[in-house]
């Protein structure tokens, strides 16, 4: 099966960190497509010295990567195509992908109108790459080729990095550097030589190409991207602020963003219809409920299941079990799907973490879960808090397994890095929904960022976990597409929940999905490689945590409290 993914624009190192994760763990091929910020990118055997300015100067930077070839741009305009596929074990099995990649751009130049008889489109001996003006006085490169193949542990050969094709760049960037380290190397994109075409149908061409090349067991195509343009297709406009059954209007914003998704926002269920039984939780305020909500207030501290309005609440805390929110209760960011606070934040509480380990200690956690609001505010997006709290717990209370519910941390490799050291026996990140909902529901955060950051945790040696949830338009093959992304990337366990709106002012529900549904999606998360899979219409990120750290614990410490 090859899995195509349409991520939109990715800065570079998220792209690479997750191709790495991809190659590593997933035993499928994919297909990323994508456009980078301004960036330039030195090989392994690259002259800094073809590097002709300081790249900050013109809004770019400079990445060295573990690739073949000298220095190259990506920027907005050029389609990036990262192929992260199986290749034989085998001597020439790299200079062979190389042809393969090159022949994917001229087929799908040639199926775009730019193949013709005079344009000299092909390759040339000695320089990879495809170029326009072969075998003319002026050839001119439109597409850069360089690639990396490593054995896998499992002993697979898999391949990271790809091709750029110009299709409507700058092409001056490309003068500040001596590109592919050729000089008097003249550089040409689809525009420049006379083709008007759009993006998306370039895509289309090199999608439709590739397929015939690596998709002979068949393949799907998920989506992230949603631009203007298919928004005014769409309907959507600033007059649409929709009620959807309520006085109260959803922000324009939210709704186009639904329909530029393809969401049918007309249509879905009104505020004021009743859940079915299935989605009604009972309320439990015994003994355990009162004395840990005594414990939480008297410490000063919030729960996650009290600003997020969680409807497991009674459960859980007559269970002794609780969610603490660190970093304060005010988020960055403004989800369409969340309630918490986003006011402006206040400062840090340098003395919460001690809080957190006291109220565990007190209540005697076995499995203690700590979650956090988005603090982009913060150099660090809050890393150093949680991590300070995951150490504040294990000096008060050693046997307590900690679970982690974190922020994006904005891809920050240092930030997260901060986490990852501290240990916690699982880091959980959420994807939330399915790729094409991704802008409409959480628009500060991104698809393949989220992939990256469950990918480096895997990488780091922790149990990962990640959950999303479903209602707000997805289909069911997209969201099993997205549990075999995120087992494909080194997730373990996924909770799978009914979403919930909390506000008349929130993304509206689609539709309710039935026990039977979530049943059939865990059984197919379970059959796309994940390990432990929470599916039912009241499951949340925490649900049920202590029982999912225990079914993927290393021995050691399965059973342990």
């Amino acid at each position: 099966m090859l899995r195509i993914r349409s991520l939109g624009r990715v800065p570079y190192r998220e792209a690479l960190d997750l191709q790495r994760s991809l190659a590593r763990s997933s035993v499928e091929d994919y297909l990323l497509l994508l456009e980078h910020p301004h960036v330039y990118t030195l090989g392994v055997r690259g002259d800094p010295a073809h590097v002709l300015v300081d790249p900050a100067t013109v809004g770019a930077e400079l990445v060295r990567v573990d690739r073949g070839g000298d220095v190259t741009y990506h920027g907005p305009g050029q389609l990036v195509v990262y192929p992260v596929v199986t290749v034989p074990d085998e001597p020439g099995s790299g200079p062979r992908h190389v042809h393969r990649l090159e022949q994917v751009v001229i087929d799908a130049l040639v199926e775009l109108g730019l193949g013709g008889p005079s344009s000299g489109l092909g390759r040339r001996d000695g320089y990879p790459g495809v170029w326009m003006g072969v075998g003319s006085a002026a050839p001119r490169k439109i597409a850069a080729v360089g690639v990396r193949t490593f054995r896998t542990g499992d002993g697979r050969r898999r391949t990271t990095h790809g091709l750029a094709l110009n299709v409507h760049c700058d092409l001056g960037m490309f003068g500040h550097i001596v590109p592919c380290g050729i000089q008097d190397l003249v550089v040409t994109s689809v525009a420049a030589e006379g083709l008007r075409v759009t993006m998306e149908e370039v895509a289309e061409a090199v999608v439709t190409c590739s397929t015939d090349v690596w998709g002979a067991d068949g393949s799907e195509h998920q989506s992230v991207l949603v631009g203007p343009d298919r928004m005014v297709a769409n309907g959507g406009g600033e007059h649409d602020d929709h009620k959807v059954g309520s006085a109260v209007p959803v922000p324009a914003p939210r709704l186009r963003r639904l329909r530029a998704a393809g969401v049918d926002v007309e249509h879905g269920v009104p505020v004021s219809a009743r859940k079915p039984e299935w989605l009604r939780a009972p309320a439990r305020m015994g003994d355990e409920y009162v004395s840990l909500g005594r414990t939480v207030r008297g410490l000063g501290l919030a729960t996650v299941c009290e600003e997020a309005g969680c409807p497991n609440i009674f459960e859980c805390w007559s269970a002794g079990t609780a969610t603490f929110m660190v970093n304060g209760t005010r988020c960055t960011r403004a989800c369409g799907f969340c309630q918490v606070d986003t006011r402006r934040p206040l400062p840090i509480d340098p003395g919460e973490p001690d809080r957190v380990a006291e109220a565990v200690a007190r209540m005697q956690l076995a499995h203690a879960v700590v979650t956090c609001v988005a603090r982009d505010d913060l150099p660090d997006g809050g890393a150093s808090a949680i991590a300070g709290t995951v150490e504040a717990i294990r000096r008060r209370s050693p046997a307590t397994a900690v679970e982690v519910l974190i922020s994006d941390c904005k891809g920050d490799r240092r930030s997260l890095s901060r986490i990852f050291d501290a240990r916690p026996d699982v880091l959980n990140h959420n994807v939330e929904t399915v790729a094409r909902l991704q802008r409409a529901v959480r628009p500060s955060a991104g698809y393949a960022r989220s992939l990256a950051v469950l990918g480096r945790a895997s990488e780091a040696g922790l149990t990962v976990k990640s959950g999303l949830m479903v209602g707000l338009g997805e289909r069911e093959d997209e969201v099993v597409a997205t549990l075999a992304d995120l087992s494909s990337v080194g997730v373990a366990i996924a909770t799978i929940g009914q979403y919930l709106r909390p506000t008349r002012r929130h993304l509206p529900v689609a539709r309710w999905w039935s026990p039977e549904e979530f049943d059939r999606l865990a059984a197919a998360g379970r059959g796309v490689g994940l390990t432990h899979v929470v599916a039912s219409p009241l499951t949340r990120s925490s649900y049920h945590a202590r029982e999912a750290a225990e079914a993927t614990a290393p021995p050691e410490r399965a059973g342990t409290g």
